[in-house]
């Protein structure tokens, strides 16, 4: 039988998160030679080439790209390993890595992972990011899934899956001041300051849309894609947010925001998006199939 040797997956994986072997020489405190040395071991051991040199700058071959998603499985597993042995918890933790978009309000991913925690004893870990940047982390299987309130073009990459989970109704929403906007709503909302979505969310589209045809003339007051910033300048009086109801729901309860009104066939629609893996987390995979 022959035998992988760990130093090697975690000396090759630096390299080719650096790209370089003197960046990757500095990060693991190991001369240049000896390094060179070792990666030449796990090239001879698995009989192919894991990298080639494009513009002085280390490039993985196809075979690399597959032994690179090969030892990011295995680097965390042996992460999860240390952890179960240092705190003497020897119950098995599945490690699930799940992305988000700043869109995505907080109550959805908080009802995702608990449903996620439903299915098995798991850790879960939870990063943000941009849709292109949680696309590449799915494909380098850095996460196992990422919540998105867009689907677009990605659907057309035979390698990813993409399900649609929630449809949210979508309201205006301001401090108290802005309650006499209720009376004869939308064309209430003709002058008022708002703030909205960026233009690159479909939401963002529907609603310049809807505004148009309206001929309602709102103030754009200003723009950003993080729910939780729009929801913060609302409840300060900088103007009126269009939100998801289901990102509003606290707010409300504590009487920091006020329903305005919801606007009639505006839905935000929410999507878990996932890829084909050498290796199936199986917690993420009773998870979409709940969805």
């Amino acid at each position: 039988m022959k035998w992988l040797n760990y130093h090697h997956l975690i000396y090759f994986r630096e390299i080719a998160n650096t790209g370089s072997i003197a960046k990757a020489s500095l990060k693991l405190l190991i001369g240049q030679p000896a390094l060179s040395a070792q990666l030449k071991q796990l090239e001879d051991e698995l009989q192919t080439k894991l990298f080639e040199r494009k513009n002085r700058k280390l490039v993985l071959t196809d075979a690399g790209k597959v032994v690179l998603k090969y030892a990011d499985e295995i680097g965390l597993l042996g992460q999860e390993l240390l952890q179960i042995v240092q705190e003497k918890s020897f119950a098995t933790k599945t490690i699930l890595r799940i992305g988000a978009l700043d869109s995505v309000p907080k109550q959805i991913v908080w009802e995702i992972t608990q449903r996620a925690r439903s299915f098995g004893n798991c850790f879960i870990s939870i990063i943000e990011g941009s849709q292109e940047e949680l696309t590449n982390e799915l494909l380098l299987h850095h996460i196992d899934c990422f919540i998105s309130n867009y689907a677009g073009d990605i659907s057309r990459d035979k390698s990813i899956n993409s399900k649609s989970f929630v449809k949210a109704s979508v309201s205006i929403y301001g401090p108290k001041q802005y309650l006499s906007c209720r009376k004869n709503f939308p064309k209430s909302l003709n002058g008022i300051p708002m703030i909205l979505p960026t233009h690159h969310s479909k939401l963002r589209h529907d609603l310049d849309y809807f505004f148009e045809s309206k001929n309602i003339k709102i103030l754009r007051e200003l723009e950003t894609q993080d729910t939780s910033l729009m929801k913060i300048f609302a409840s300060q009086g900088a103007g009126l947010a269009a939100l998801p109801d289901i990102a509003a729901l606290n707010l409300v309860r504590e009487k920091n925001l006020f329903k305005i009104g919801t606007l009639p066939n505006i839905k935000e629609e929410y999507w878990v998006i996932s890829s084909k893996r050498t290796i199936d987390n199986p917690i993420a995979i009773k998870l979409i199939k709940s969805i």
